[in-house]
């Protein structure tokens, strides 16, 4: 029996103003934005697809994937059709719409897809009452860039219809191909569906020695590790790669259902949100922790009793701990990359390893390029985002299966491995004060003055003296990076106000979340002695972060008592 085409529809829309992508050709408001705003999410979906030009989108195969959150599925069913009615041939999607960000990276490069459309909203909170996203991957696997995300938003500004196949659909549980003719195509439209862990494993298969972490964990000196998925997307991977193919026993996991509320919680980990896991661990019977967020590429490491590994200390022992992964023996290190706000610690490994640091803006996209080019082996973030050029994603999987693998090779517990850190390279005292749901004028004039303030003549080599504590101020800027591959130069990166023994302070507005604004101060101290290597870092910065109190002003124009949260 001949099946009837699926009729192709262009429907009249009216643009909206506020669909500028922020960093990485994502958009991410509230859910109900996306639910009551008439055409809100065809919208996006067309400008972004009509950024890919017309010869290039013709035929193509792209990937779609969710962290399964509030809305995902319904977001899935539009992009598959207005995907269908603009002449992508094929889609490749995760079963149950589930695929985490490092597996589409993975997807599209395995199978030279030209892109990828991920809906996450990465750490923020989900439900009806939470937020949602749309997040354009490009052909490398890695975000956009800010030209791709600069041409979504030009298109999203003068949009008058899109494309649609509003009978089209999709069976997202069956494993396999579905193929649909379509009114004036000559070809179908393909839809696979594949298993959300299977290509993903293999590639990690080939970058780790899985007998040696599977010796840690089942061995006859095994650990025992807790991990967390926060309800969110790692579930699966957790359950398939640590349990199934690792060995760790199934009660290491927890919280490995993907809920579309991520069971109440941000799906966020740090210590003020993943507080099952730090529970569970400072009772000593754990001598790994990790937990992920929702789409899978952030990450936090515990060690035994709740030890905590701050990002930046994590990056940098990584990096000086690459020998352990057989990929990196085979493939060499060229360089190390980090977004300018995380810690200089992995600029001191670098420095004996003898490879070049590149220190840009925040923002994944700005390391595709290095990786791209062959420039960077390994790139990560203070906000929990390592990777390297496997991917042109951080891989919160990753780098845990990096962090087991140091494990397994030193022999020593994660404390005593990030001492011994501290005790070569110096400790790097480190914490983040994050302000959010700021009303964004506030949050903007706070920073507009805070930069005449500290870049007029009469700042530089100013003193502060807080208790004992005397600071010189040696330099400090608007952060500007230029892009050694290309040239492009990206501008108004954050503050940074320099001290003349190296401690810095950085005040930069967040652009991950839309509700409202979020600010962040970042305050770093280097100590070299050991004898001081085991003082609360609230301790040791507290004289940094009353001078960035002072002034930023940030409580008296807030109305604040304090921070949201403290990494």
């Amino acid at each position: 029996m001949e099946r009837t085409p699926i009729p192709v529809l262009t429907v009249p829309t009216a643009p909206y103003e506020d669909q500028r992508p922020t960093g990485g050709g994502g958009l991410r408001r509230p859910t109900g934005l996306f639910e009551s705003q008439r055409n809100y999410l065809p919208n996006f979906v067309q400008s972004l697809l009509s950024s890919v030009d017309l010869r290039d989108r013709q035929g193509c195969t792209m990937v779609v994937g969710s962290d399964g959150r509030y809305f995902s599925k319904t977001a899935i069913e539009i992009v598959v059709q207005m995907a269908a009615a603009n002449g992508i041939g094929r889609l490749v999607i995760g079963q149950n719409g589930i695929l985490s960000t490092p597996a589409v990276s993975c997807i599209i490069r395995k199978i030279k897809a030209a892109g990828g459309i991920i809906l996450t909203a990465s750490h923020s909170p989900g439900g009806p009452g939470g937020e949602f996203g749309v997040k354009f991957e490009v052909a490398n696997g890695g975000p956009a860039p800010d030209m791709v995300s600069d041409k979504i938003y030009q298109i999203s500004k003068t949009l008058e219809e899109y494309a649609i196949c509003p009978d089209l659909r999709v069976d997202l549980s069956r494993l396999g191909r579905q193929e649909f003719d379509l009114e004036n195509k000559f070809k179908p439209f393909r839809v696979e569906i594949v298993d959300s862990v299977d290509i993903y494993l293999n590639l990690l298969r080939s970058i780790f020695d899985f007998n040696a972490i599977r010796n840690l964990l089942t061995g006859p000196n095994q650990i025992k590790i807790r991990i967390d998925a926060m309800n969110g997307v790692m579930g699966p991977y957790v359950r398939r790669i640590l349990c199934d193919e690792l060995g760790a026993p199934a009660n290491s996991a927890i919280n490995c259902i993907p809920l579309e509320d991520f069971g109440g919680q941000p799906p966020d980990p740090n210590l003020t949100y993943a507080t099952a896991l730090l529970e569970a661990m400072r009772g000593g019977e754990y001598g790994f922790g990790a937990a992920f967020d929702a789409d899978g590429d952030r990450y936090m490491i515990l060690g035994q009793n709740g030890f905590f590994v701050n990002a930046s200390d994590s990056l940098a022992i990584i990096a000086a701990n690459l020998s352990c992964i057989p990929y990196f023996c085979q493939m060499g290190v060229r360089g190390f990359g980090r977004s300018m706000p995380t810690s200089t610690a992995l600029d001191k490994v670098a420095k004996v390893m003898k490879v070049p640091v590149y220190e840009t803006p925040a923002g994944w996209r700005y390391f595709s390029n290095l990786m791209d080019s062959g420039r960077c082996s390994l790139c990560g973030e203070e906000s929990f985002g390592t990777g390297s050029d496997h991917l042109r994603e951080k891989d919160g999987l990753w780098a845990v299966l990096v962090w087991l693998s140091i494990l397994a090779a030193r022999k020593q517990s994660v404390e005593e491995i990030v001492r011994d850190h501290w005790a070569k390279f110096g400790r790097h005292y480190y914490c983040r004060f994050d302000y959010e749901a700021l009303e964004p004028r506030t949050a903007y004039f706070i920073m507009r003055d805070l930069e005449a303030l500290i870049t007029d003549k009469s700042f530089s080599h100013q003193q502060f003296a807080v208790g004992n504590n005397i600071y010189s101020v040696e330099r400090t800027d608007s952060f500007e990076y230029i892009d050694p591959v290309d040239g492009t130069v990206t501008k108004r990166q954050g503050l940074r106000i320099i001290f003349s023994d190296a401690s810095r302070l950085i005040f930069r507005m967040s652009a991950s979340s839309h509700v409202r604004a979020t600010l962040r101060i970042y305050a770093e101290s280097y100590e070299k002695d050991p004898s001081q290597h085991n003082k609360e870092p609230q301790a040791v910065l507290s004289p940094l972060i009353a001078i960035a109190l002072k002034i930023s002003q940030i409580h008296e124009r807030t109305g604040r008592k304090g921070p949201t949260v403290i990494t």
